[in-house]
């Protein structure tokens, strides 16, 4: 290459070269490639300009980081999956790839997130906590507020991501599937695109700006577009991108490692997915959830992924006894579950195939792989009865009633792609078996612990054992650092980066019995949250809440405001992790304690103040008789 280059150079010369001078043109070009070379792992140099080059000194300009060697590292976050979904912790969607992901890796069974979508995601991203990034509600204007905590709006300058700093290790870095991280008057194709994956440290991105999104036709962006989907399903459009993605750096960089943040739609609702997924579930869930979740809980024993003190609470009083259901309700529930388990393993099918490709390509052994089962717990959208029209607020239908009788006009429709099914609270409390409550309920286990796998061959000898120490989101960053050689910069593009709030879990890949290292965290979304502290738990939970505020119908057209009046509970979750023995009133000194350690992590963390449903409920209201309006 260099020799064309030369002689390119010197044939364009008008008049021709002594043998002297071609030498001294070669040996200049020669320190020049020397210098750059040399200048690889080092900061660029500014040169020295004098009146002649003899008294001048070229700079030396800066080169990509090698990060040959180390592992690829995927990231897969699956949507709204419970504790006790997949089949990897006991559950029942079959979901064959990640249990093989699990049997010759690692399960993580205290693994915590916020207990809703986009603070998870902010919170995960960038390795600290979710008010700490302004992400304490949600991106959208109405789930946002002009507070340091609560503003909604990612500050990816100080607050780099995971991809910002594997970029500067010199990983390629992708971004595939859900996002909800930027605001709404941010997501059009004229930006700005600060906080679009583009933004956020990634080379390439295609995937969707909201919550969710229809699987069939998706509201897709790619790069810094919209583009328009096919007629796939979205599962199989991200997996196929994902391939590509690889293919390409592979050909290109084959050196390089690559890390993917693959977030799927799945399984938050829609539900939707082919028939031959849902068929497969045929029958498998008329005996009910109360069945069900007695079965998970037997599994989850028999796995290992809950301690033998583990006590199953009892269904939630908002849950009616299955059997105390009628014809059509139990046929059209049970329906909603088989819709819901296909689109999970059709989910784990497309993942499938995407790791399959790496296996072929002899990638596989140096990547390291955390599947995140979910970003919360599993969700209650769908209210008593399941939607398919889901809408939000839910208002728009008149009542349960009116409500049943379209989905049993409609039962063949449901999960598939002709409407937007959501399943029935029944199924959220059996999916986050042997946990109480669900998404968006900070305060509960339920809300807030998912099962995570990781499965690196390379890089962890101890194979289908299961790790019980506490885990949190924030905990992926460091940890991902830590294995790929890269440490976070003091500033990215001359702005101070603020501290990681995370700490890694190396430490515990070859020692289950590792003195967990993350002691401390808070919780607080909605106006329910909590503190976690060296295997105590002190929390609280806030009503009026989602349910009483939009899982009955008609709404109310009002809200109670009880904020400072909640009631602390205590728990000791090593010995009681389904928080079944409330302790705050026999351990007062204990409780004291870490109310008031809630209260100093609260002021470090731009958690106040405290916003609820009370206070968002206005602006829904509002929104819904729009909404009625137009219709």
């Amino acid at each position: 290459m260099y020799s064309n280059g030369m002689s390119s150079c010197i044939s364009s010369l008008s008049k021709p070269l002594l043998r002297m001078d071609i030498a001294r043109y070669f040996i200049v070009g020669m320190v020049l490639v020397t210098m750059t070379a040399a200048s690889v792992s080092a900061q660029s140099r500014d040169p020295v300009i004098g009146k002649t080059f003899a008294e001048s000194r070229p700079g030396t300009a800066p080169m990509s980081p090698d990060a040959k060697g180390a592992p690829n590292v995927i990231w897969i976050l699956i949507d709204d999956v419970g504790f006790g979904a997949s089949s990897a912790f006991g559950g029942p969607a079959q979901t064959p790839v990640i249990e093989k992901l699990a049997k010759s890796g690692l399960r993580y069974t205290n693994f915590h997130t916020t207990g809703v979508c986009s603070p998870s995601r902010a919170a995960m991203l960038t390795g600290r906590n979710h008010h700490k990034v302004g992400m304490g509600l949600l991106p959208q204007k109405l789930m946002a507020a002009e507070f340091p905590g609560y503003t909604g709006r990612l500050d990816p300058t100080k607050d780099g991501t995971i991809a910002h700093y594997l970029h500067q290790r010199g990983y390629g870095t992708y971004f595939l599937g859900k996002s909800h991280l930027t605001p709404d008057d941010e997501s059009t194709d004229l930006g700005p695109f600060d906080r679009w994956p583009s933004g956020l440290g990634f080379d390439h991105a295609l995937g969707f700006h909201w919550g969710e999104t229809d699987q069939y036709k998706p509201d897709l962006f790619e790069d810094n577009q919209h583009v328009q989907p096919d007629g796939r399903h979205l599962n199989t459009i991200l997996a196929d991108k994902a391939i590509s993605y690889v293919d390409r750096q592979v050909k290109l960089a084959p050196d390089k490692p690559f890390f993917m943040f693959f977030s799927t739609g799945a399984t938050h609702s829609p539900h939707q997915v082919d028939r031959e997924w849902i068929d497969k579930y045929k029958g498998k869930f008329d005996e009910g959830w109360d069945v069900v979740r007695e079965k998970t809980f037997a599994r989850q024993r028999e796995l290992g992924v809950i301690s033998a003190n583990t006590k199953l609470p009892p269904r939630s009083p908002r849950v009616p006894a299955w059997d105390s259901l009628s014809t059509d309700q139990r046929k059209v529930y049970a329906r909603f579950m088989e819709a819901y388990a296909g689109y999970f393993e059709q989910t784990d099918y497309e993942i499938g195939r995407f790791l399959s490709y790496l296996e072929g390509q002899g990638m596989l052994e140096n990547t390291a792989i955390f599947v995140v089962l979910g970003d919360n717990g599993a969700d209650i959208g769908g209210g008593p009865n399941g939607e398919i029209e889901h809408v939000f607020p839910n208002e728009l239908t008149n009542d349960n009633d009116a409500q049943m009788v379209r989905l049993v006009q409609d039962f063949e429709k449901i999960g598939t792609g002709e409407v937007m099914s959501s399943y029935p609270m029944g199924w959220s409390q059996a999916m986050n078996t042997p946990y109480r409550d669900w998404k968006t309920q900070a305060n509960a286990e339920g809300g807030t612990r998912t099962g995570m796998v990781v499965n690196w061959p390379r890089g962890i000898t101890k194979k289908g054992e299961v790790r019980t120490q506490y885990t949190y989101l924030t905990d992926l960053l460091p940890t991902t650092l830590e294995i790929a050689g890269a440490t976070v910069p003091d500033s990215i593009k001359n702005v101070r980066q603020t501290p990681i709030q995370g700490t890694s879990l190396v430490y515990s890949f070859e020692n289950a019995s590792a003195p967990e290292q993350h002691t401390t965290q808070y919780y607080f979304l909605y106006g329910g949250g909590g503190i976690y502290h060296n295997g105590w738990k002190a929390s609280f939970g806030y009503r009026p809440d989602f349910i009483d505020l939009f899982g009955i119908y008609p709404s109310p057209q009002s809200a109670a405001n009880n904020a400072g009046k909640e009631i602390w509970e205590l728990y000791n979750v090593v010995e009681d992790p389904t928080e079944l023995n409330d302790l705050a009133k026999s351990n007062l000194a204990k409780l004291k304690e870490l109310k008031e350690l809630f209260d100093s992590e609260a002021r470090a963390n731009q958690v106040y103040p405290l916003i609820n449903w009370s206070d968002l409920y206005p602006r829904f209201k509002k929104f819904q008789e729009a909404a009625l309006k137009r219709k």
